[in-house]
């Protein structure tokens, strides 16, 4: 599934006065993936190194001078273009500290953009629609430019896109409620009009991205109502029929977005990849108003795979570069990476489990068809069962509460009474998609939890983290109310199920875990298997009485001393227990059996080293000590020659233990 991680901010913002503008006309990639250029409304243009999140040069023209176009890298050239008040093209390089004192040319129409790719010339494209190579133009400035577009026709958006090493602008355009696509060819010069299907009257495109694939230029809309189209335009034989007459461009939905109570209003879609779109500024489907996300959602399987609250007030706006987003929100420009792996149907509707080598296992936890197709329930697991059989059977006789009466419900009624309800709504066979439901279940029992601390339904969040149908992106706050409510159970579920669990997320359930005592770790109800296999591998130890958290308490040592002191009798019983002890130390486990078993969990969970070794700093040296003592249990463990091939249950495996320690050192 997709992904969304850990962010940072690359920059400050300074909003426009009326707050609808970030003040940032366009981010841009410079010479690599770590490098942008980040151009403001008004005057500046600056070069960012994105992993340091410092500016390295920063240029600004006059007072009363605006750049109008922002600035692209020319890599040809290694030099820097924009355009200020519509006409003058500036052109510098990155040793240059002053603008009035590099190259300067005026042109004799306004230039809407200057578009740059790498290895190619840039390319310049004026207001009324003509395209000029920047060259060809700064060869005589003053050259005549044509009109393409009509009179009251003006461009809203445009790209540069590379095929097969030819270039082609794109661009749309709006005309009395009418929206058109060109797509300008260069060498040689051909151009294509389109007229776009009409919405609902009124409604125009908030937002446009466009990509190349298998030969054809796939462009994605966004309306208002929601509505995400695609429409393919292929790249053999465009400009054949070339001409003042708009061909119609047909479009298949790919999605319709949640948007609340009216239209959208600042948002964006753009496209990652070919299954994979990027949103902001579009409602999250199972949380509540007035809270603004970036959503990464899935086209070929219809489902929402990540998601991001961003506080502060949303633009619209959203660039992507070598796997990083862009966004604008609040005061400032952040980056969140991300990682779009290519999805099977289980893994898109968060269904995917863990593989198991054995084969009745696997069967148990791979999802069939008809559970995909016909939204069949997998097994849930005994406990969860009878608990549900027996709601099912005390509910019958009671008319089904629906969807919307259980959200009014959890809102005020007491525990038990949701309780039973959730068992109804969920064990209903006439539920067709669990996904979204389950989400602003859970969402609202933790809004509830949050707000009220005598409020708390283990079993009810438990029972729907069973479903499979939950993910930490549509209800980020439940894996931290957990271990706030030292609900480790429910933790360990989550770290199961839960595929895009953030590294913070990671780091913060094993410092908790690590921290705990193991007289309170044995408290805890925990998942059987993952139980078994840390029975299997202690089976047979014997360690120092006394032993917690990998140390030795001090009365122990005082009570051994004590006990030397009276007589030969009692040193023979000592030297008798010696030779009972016949592991070593290092071979004897840390922790409590219930901690070695949360441990594990933490060991299992993914994550990248590069957002996770921020947040091991926040762990004490005494954390790390006892943790890379456990690791080296587990090592020497897993090492040796009659270690036994436990299939089936829930362990981490020998390179995951390493990986730990290399990234615990």
């Amino acid at each position: 599934m997709a992904a969304l991680y850990e962010g940072y901010t690359l920059c400050g913002l300074v909003p426009a006065q009326n707050q609808s503008n970030s003040g940032i006309q366009e981010v841009e990639e410079e010479r690599d993936c770590d490098h942008v250029l980040v151009t403001d409304s008004t005057r500046s243009v600056t070069l960012y190194k994105v992993s340091d999140q410092k500016p390295l040069s920063s240029w600004t023209v006059k007072q009363g001078q605006t750049l109008t176009c922002p600035a692209v890298y020319n890599s040809q050239t290694k030099e820097y273009v924009a355009v200020s008040d519509n006409k003058v093209i500036r052109i510098w390089k990155e040793e240059d500290i002053l603008l009035e004192k590099t190259f300067k040319a005026t042109v004799s129409s306004d230039i809407r953009r200057v578009h740059s790719v790498p290895g190619e010339e840039p390319v310049v494209l004026f207001q009324r629609g003509a395209v000029r190579l920047l060259d060809s133009l700064l060869s005589a400035p003053q050259q005549p430019i044509e009109e393409v577009l009509s009179q009251e026709e003006a461009i809203r958006w445009s790209t540069l896109v590379v095929v097969e090493s030819q270039q082609f602008v794109i661009f749309t355009t709006e005309q009395k409620g009418e929206n058109f696509l060109y797509l300008q060819r260069l060498k040689p010069n051909t151009l294509q009009r389109y007229r776009l299907e009409r919405e609902e009257p009124g409604l125009s495109p908030l937002s446009f991205s466009a990509s190349y694939t298998d030969k054809h230029i796939r462009l994605l809309y966004l309306y208002p109502n929601g509505h995400v189209y695609q429409s393919v335009v292929s790249v053999r034989g465009l400009g054949a029929e070339e001409g003042a007459q708009a061909l119609p461009l047909p479009r298949s939905l790919l999605l319709v977005l949640p948007v609340g109570e009216g239209l959208l209003e600042a948002a964006s879609a753009l496209v990652l990849d070919e299954a994979h779109v990027a949103v902001v500024g579009v409602p999250h489907p199972s949380a509540g108003a007035g809270k603004d996300f970036l959503c990464i959602w899935n086209t070929n399987f219809q489902t929402l795979q990540a998601g991001k609250e961003m506080a502060g007030k949303i633009y619209g706006q959203l660039w992507s570069f070598s796997n990083k987003l862009f966004i604008p929100h609040g005061k400032a420009l952040s980056v969140i990476p991300y990682e779009c792996p290519k999805s099977c149907l289980a893994s898109a509707l968060g269904k995917l489990r863990q593989a198991k080598s054995d084969e009745s296992k696997a069967a148990a936890s791979v999802p069939s068809w008809n559970n995909l197709l016909h939204g069949e329930k997998a097994p849930p697991s005994r406990a969860v069962e009878t608990r549900k059989t027996r709601t099912t059977r005390k509910s019958q006789s009671a008319p089904s509460s629906t969807f919307d009466q259980v959200l009014e419900l959890i809102k005020t009624a007491p525990a038990e009474e949701i309780q039973k309800e959730v068992d109804g709504l969920i064990s209903r066979s006439d539920m067709q998609d669990l996904q979204p439901s389950v989400g602003q279940l859970a969402s609202a029992l933790v809004s509830r939890s949050l707000d009220d601390a005598t409020f708390y339904t283990p079993s009810t969040l438990a029972q729907l983290v069973h479903t499979r149908s939950l993910c930490h992106s549509v209800c980020p706050d439940l894996v931290l109310l957990a271990l706030e409510r030292k609900d480790y159970f429910l933790c360990q579920l989550c770290l199961q199920f839960f595929p895009d669990i953030p590294e913070a997320v990671t780091c913060a359930c094993l410092k908790t875990f690590i921290s705990m005592s193991d007289v309170d770790a044995e408290k805890v109800s925990l998942e059987p298997d993952s139980v078994s296999f840390m029975e299997t591998l202690m089976a047979g130890e014997r360690g120092p009485v006394g032993l917690q958290n990998g140390f030795s308490p001090t009365s122990c040592d005082e009570e051994r001393s004590d006990t030397l002191s009276g007589g030969g009798a009692v040193i023979n019983t000592r030297a008798e227990d010696k030779e009972k002890i016949s592991t070593p130390p290092e071979q004897i486990c840390p922790v409590g059996l219930h901690k070695t078993v949360l441990l594990n969990e933490v060991l299992l969970t993914a994550y990248s080293d590069t957002y996770l070794l921020p947040h091991l700093k926040d762990l004490s040296s005494q954390q790390v000590v006892l943790f890379l003592q456990y690791l080296q249990y587990l090592y020497l463990k897993y090492s040796q020659d009659g270690f036994p091939q436990m299939n089936g249950l829930r362990s981490p495996s020998l390179s995951q233990v390493c990986i730990q320690v290399c990234t615990h050192h």
